[in-house]
């Protein structure tokens, strides 16, 4: 009798993929801090976010190898089959991740990302080997293998397309896939074709492997997509997953202008594999984490199984009746005979946990909550522990509100909640094409929490929302400051401050020229009053109202002074330029780029160096400071680890 959905993810809960159905949790150095401390005293916590991320994946000879995403260095993993364990471990010497793998034979090629190196990993022994500098990017994001060997890849930020031939050594560029086009997000050849998604506007690029000629082949009525952020190809039949839609494209690759139109209810497919011998196609869809199967012979998609909410799928693998899938940390194997899921989670079969790039730091007192890749470390101060939550995205801004710890989560700019001890739980998505939270506040006095955001790949005008958790009501407002996104927010006396970014979604060119400053009713959610605090700046990075002043900083280092009732420009300092975090603390306002700590009288507008030589680690955009609310200490990072900074 095959199982349902449901069944299936309780069998899979039951075989313990432990970090995304529970907690993993690690002991920390407790917060000791030695008697009568100066005030400055650094005192380290452990690393601020651990986590066994996967994002490549292939699969040689009954093992799925994969390549770690957000730790150095890289790991690849071994996931033997049979055993159910990891039995293999390589170590790359550079990257800070890994998003694209392709096979040759028992070879596994790796795609690194800062910088973007291309590597050979010899599976029958111990080797591992950079090859060639195949692209000047930062990114590779994709590769494939083709027929006779020859690997292909997509990188980003300049979207080109490369080929290495393993058994010459040679490499090609094919040069930039679409002009003005970031991102070649996805990669699939036979052999005569490369074929090339790309974004942040979709198109999909077959071009010659010999001559190196590109041609469209993207049906026209789909250019209003993102990406074509995944392919697979078997047999002639082309898939390709256009963003933000969820749709898949079902071409023959002898005549392109044949394809059928598959919609799944989900925004992304993530994963696709072709099954020929059952004319089935499996995908894994995202937000919802299902797992599905489109019969070719019927025209009927069905649901398979979810592993767990929000679930991730990097890789698909058909083998036999068998069909694997690579979840974040975990794989998971669905049975096509008997409808059983079951799966193993990477950290307890022996790849352990690193410390990762931090996004966001907030604390409620007890706890210190650093946000990762598809979690939250959640720090207990007086026990000296370090729990990881489970949560399908990126916290991008994380809020204290009485007792509980509101998310601003990427992607599709959801809000979730969570309560101390518990797990998160989604409460709304902010939708209007916004994608990527950049800033919330809460105000105490409205019950309403502002959310900041960055639009979708490819889309122009941020927003900003605000959100009631008592009627759950969310009112959005897109393009309040027109073509840019809402980077900061503060809250004070019944206005929101709004801070801009001339950035629109990743993948654009700004339109506007200068950043601006806004004050908005929360009454009634209205833009009140616009301005231009410091000409020619591109980014207000953060906000802080106290007493009758409005502080922000610039990315160019600018700390500007605007009063809150004439909301002119009352007097301006300079600080190190970058992406930083400003936190009141009393009278007293801390602010840190990640290097050094500093502080900053309002009234004087005198900054002082508080702490130095941090050096944060930290995937860019997200808050690197935060006060305990008793005033007693500042938590930021040290390099990848937490740290508590005596007041």
């Amino acid at each position: 009798m095959r199982r349902t959905a449901l069944t299936a993810a309780l069998a899979l809960a039951a075989a313990a993929l432990a970090v995304p159905a529970a907690t993993a949790h690690a002991e920390a150095p407790a917060a000791t801090v030695p008697t009568g401390a100066p005030p400055g005293t650094v005192t380290d916590l452990g690393p601020a976010s651990e986590v066994t991320s996967v994002n490549g994946a292939e699969l040689i000879d009954g093992t799925i190898y994969t390549a770690t995403g957000g730790v150095s260095p890289i790991v690849v993993g071994g996931y033997d089959l049979a055993e159910q364990r990891v039995t293999r471990r390589y170590e790359l010497p550079t990257g800070g991740g890994a998003w694209a793998t392709a096979a040759v034979g028992t070879d596994l090629y790796v795609g690194t990302y800062e910088p973007g190196d291309l590597y050979r990993v010899d599976t029958t022994g111990t080797g591992v080997t950079k090859v060639a500098d195949v692209s000047p990017d930062r990114y590779i994001w994709a590769m494939d293998t083709a027929p006779d060997g020859v690997i292909y890849g997509g990188t980003y930020p300049n979207g080109r397309v490369f080929s290495y031939d393993p058994a010459t050594g040679a490499t090609r560029d094919y040069g930039i896939a679409v002009p003005g086009e970031q991102y070649v997000r996805s990669i699939a050849v036979d052999a005569t074709t490369i074929y090339a998604g790309v974004g942040a506007h979709a198109h999909l690029i077959a071009i010659d492997r010999a001559t190196g000629a590109k041609r469209e082949i993207l049906p026209p009525e789909f250019a209003d997509r993102t990406f074509v952020g995944t392919l697979a190809l078997e047999d002639g039949l082309l898939a390709a997953a256009l963003s933000p839609t969820g749709t898949m494209l079902l071409i023959d690759t002898a005549d392109p202008s044949r394809y059928e139109v598959v919609q799944t209810p989900d925004s992304f497919i993530t994963a696709i594999a072709i099954d020929p011998d059952r004319n089935d196609v499996y995908v894994g869809t995202r937000p919802s984490g299902t797992l599905r199967r489109y019969d070719r012979d019927t025209g009927q998609l069905s649901t398979l199984a979810v592993p767990y909410d929000g679930a991730s799928f990097g890789r698909l693998f058909v083998t036999g009746d068998q069909l694997r899938g690579v979840v974040t940390n975990s794989v998971v194997t669905y049975d096509l005979a008997t409808g059983e899921l079951t799966g193993v989670d990477l950290t307890q079969a022996g790849m352990p946990p690193a410390p990762e790039l931090a996004m966001a730091i907030a604390t409620d007192g007890p706890r210190v909550y650093v946000s990762g890749k598809a979690g939250v470390q959640v720090h207990d101060l007086a026990a000296g522990t370090s729990t990881r939550r489970f949560l399908p995205g990126e916290a991008k801004a994380m809020t204290p509100v009485a007792g509980e710890i509101w998310m601003s989560v990427y992607t599709l700019a959801y809000l979730f909640r969570m309560a101390p001890g518990g797990d998160p739980r989604r409460v709304a998505v902010i939708g209007e094409e916004q994608t990527r939270p950049l800033d919330a506040a809460w105000s105490p006095a409205d019950k309403l929490l502002v959310v900041g955001t960055e639009p979708d790949y490819g889309r122009y005008g941020g927003a900003v929302s605000f959100y009631d958790p008592r009627s759950g009501a969310l009112d959005v407002h897109r393009d309040v400051i027109p073509d840019q996104s809402i980077r900061s927010v503060a809250v004070k006396h019944g206005t929101a401050y709004l801070g801009s970014s001339v950035n629109g979604g990743f993948g654009t060119t700004p339109r506007a020229t200068e950043a601006r400053l806004a004050g908005a009713d929360l009454a009634t959610r209205t833009k009140t009053w616009e301005i231009t605090p410091v000409p020619g700046a591109k980014q207000i990075v953060d906000l802080v109202a106290t007493g009758d002043r409005i502080i922000g900083l610039t990315e160019t280092g600018v700390l500007f002074a605007v009063d809150q009732r004439t909301r002119q420009v009352v007097a301006t300092t300079t600080v190190a330029s970058g992406q930083s975090t400003l936190v009141q603390v009393g009278p007293t306002i801390y602010g840190t780029n990640g290097r050094d700590v500093w502080k900053l009288d309002p009234v004087t507008m005198s900054v002082t160096p508080f702490v130095t030589s941090l050096n944060a680690e930290w995937y860019g955009g997200g808050a690197l400071l935060t006060a305990a609310p008793d005033g007693s200490a500042l938590y930021a990072l040290r390099g990848r680890d937490l740290v508590r900074i005596q007041l």
